[in-house]
């Protein structure tokens, strides 16, 4: 897999390593950069949600084992060395010099192994670890082993897991904490300290530089490399106005806006002192996400129902606008990469059918009954497939209730498994980038593993079947073909609908220097000059 992604990345992703390599005493000083996130900061826990902006805050203050770099390549990071057996079954792993927690306290084999257990709970690749691993313990202070059942190819893949959720390295004691509930501590071992006493949902989160971070010697390489805070302080401004966030941006009043919303880029790229471009190589996905808990959803003729009237180019147009920033994608997996096909995909591509819509609505059991959709107002991406999707349901005579809110009330309120009268959901939306779609073994929304699968819940033993076919496939052509399967079934099934593949523009002052092209936007090594 990893001479496949470094064929399939190519040149292209080589940009990454232009910048210039860190040394790990290089921090700058004085400076304060303002960074307006993609949502507003809800939740703390990285491990417990798969939301990105979590993923984001995670990125700041922890660290992890390895890391991918541009060439999907698993590099240590936490670790100074590591050894596999000749069978592949056992593994030893040593922590590298230097590191602490923000206590002062440091870094130890039990905390990994601890945090480790914890994410293997929650994380869709590190479940199927789990089931390989015999035992996992430390063997000293600052080393651990893991010892398998069997060959997991995936191991150092699964600790380098870039995006949601990547295993993120937690003390001891916060690492014990029940996997299904939220931590509160924000102590990390990252190049960046949360502060907590400035934190103020929906306005402002606050992170100063962690000066006992010893970062590695590696120019930065997507998540790989030395992570050097060449800022003092780096304030998240939560706009949800996007015209505010604008005008913050073309002022000064902030230096980089995360993502840019497609009909505000021509007003951007008038400015001189303003970067318009697309630091995510791979592009993302939309979702359009189904309760399969509550009807008329529990039951796979409504999923299909939407599925016959989905049209990805209406989705796409709303969410990126010029058709040089999408493409219809009629895959589970991004288009252009090793395991898209269009096994199954009349369904989503071919004709779009009202007709057969309804009527598989009625066979579903649906009548007149209140569907509730959830939108975040204030993430453009989400917004738009809201309104696309509302209107196609009440086009199929449904009983739509589009609720408006904003993504971190979202993200909290998708995790309710209550009935709707209570608070509970039908659909909501959101995006992926390309790694997390990528295989059968990281696509959370993919799982059909009921009440352990991601919010949505769906209960596919199909599919579940064969992915661990996939998980144990000996070679590319094997995989393919049980990702085929795994698709079909999926467009069968409908654990979600795939809505157009996409990149989404990212703006920045031109004062900001060290920006690094990569599916997650990191702010290491930024300086502003």
């Amino acid at each position: 897999m990893r001479k496949l992604w470094q064929m399939f990345l190519g040149t292209a992703l080589l940009l990454a390593s232009g910048v210039a390599a860190p040394a790990a005493d290089a921090q700058a000083a004085g400076t304060t950069l303002r960074f307006v996130p993609e949502a507003d900061l809800r939740v703390l826990d990285p491990i417990w949600t798969t939301a990105y902006i979590t993923r984001s805050y995670g990125y700041m203050v922890y660290d992890t084992l390895f890391a991918f770099d541009a060439k999907f390549k698993p590099q240590p990071q936490m670790v100074q060395s590591w050894s596999e057996s000749s069978d592949h079954l056992a593994w030893s792993f040593t922590l590298r010099d230097g590191l602490k927690w923000h206590d002062g306290q440091p870094v130890l084999a039990a905390d990994c192994t601890a945090s480790l257990a914890r994410w293997m709970k929650r994380d869709v690749l590190g479940q199927a670890m789990a089931e390989a691993i015999a035992e996992m313990k430390p063997s000293g202070e600052k080393s651990f082993t893991i010892t398998l059942k069997k060959p997991f190819p995936l191991l150092l893949n699964g600790l380098a897991k870039i995006s949601s959720s990547p295993a993120f390295m937690m003390p001891e004691r916060v690492a014990k904490t029940d996997a299904n509930t939220q931590i509160t501590e924000t102590i990390g071992s990252g190049p960046y300290k949360f502060v907590k006493a400035e934190w103020v949902p929906g306005s402002k989160a606050v992170f100063v530089k962690n000066t006992d971070y010893v970062a590695r010697s590696e120019a930065p390489s997507w998540g790989a490399g030395g992570k050097v805070a060449r800022v003092d302080r780096v304030e998240w401004i939560y706009i949800p106005d996007s015209a505010t966030a604008a005008n913050a941006l073309n002022s000064g009043e902030v230096d980089w806006w995360q993502q840019a919303p497609a009909d505000l880029v021509p007003l951007l790229q008038k400015n001189k002192d303003v970067v318009v471009t697309t630091t995510d190589p791979l592009g993302s996905m939309g979702i359009l996400r189904f309760n399969h808990l509550m009807p008329p959803f529990n039951n796979e003729k409504g999923r299909q129902a939407v599925l016959q009237v989905v049209d990805q180019r209406d989705y796409m147009t709303a969410v990126a606008g010029d058709a040089k920033n999408w493409r219809t994608c009629f895959s589970y997996f991004p288009c252009g990469t090793p395991m898209s096909s269009d096994a199954g995909s009349e369904a989503l591509g071919g004709k779009r059918d009202f007709d057969k819509a309804k009527a598989l609505l009625k066979e579903a059991g649906y009548n007149g009954e209140r569907v509730v959709v959830m939108m975040a107002t204030d993430q453009p991406i989400v917004n738009a497939q809201g309104l696309v999707t509302a209107d196609l349901l009440k086009r199929l005579g449904v009983n739509v209730d589009l609720q408006a809110m904003d993504w971190g009330t979202l993200i909290t309120r998708r995790a309710s498994k209550e009935p709707i009268d209570k608070g509970g959901w039908n659909i909501f939306f959101t995006w992926t980038v390309a790694p997390d779609l990528i295989d059968p073994a990281v696509i959370s929304a993919l799982r059909g593993n009921g009440a352990q699968a991601w919010f949505g819940w769906p209960s596919d033993p199909k599919i579940e079947a064969l992915r661990d076919q996939w998980l144990a496939a000996p070679d590319l052509a094997a995989q393919q073909k049980l990702a085929a399967e795994i698709q079909r079934e999926a467009f069968v099934s409908v654990p979600y609908i795939p809505t157009g593949q996409f990149t989404i523009p990212t703006a920045y002052r031109t004062s900001l220097k060290g920006v690094i092209v990569s599916p997650v936007s990191f702010l290491w090594n930024v300086e502003k000059m």
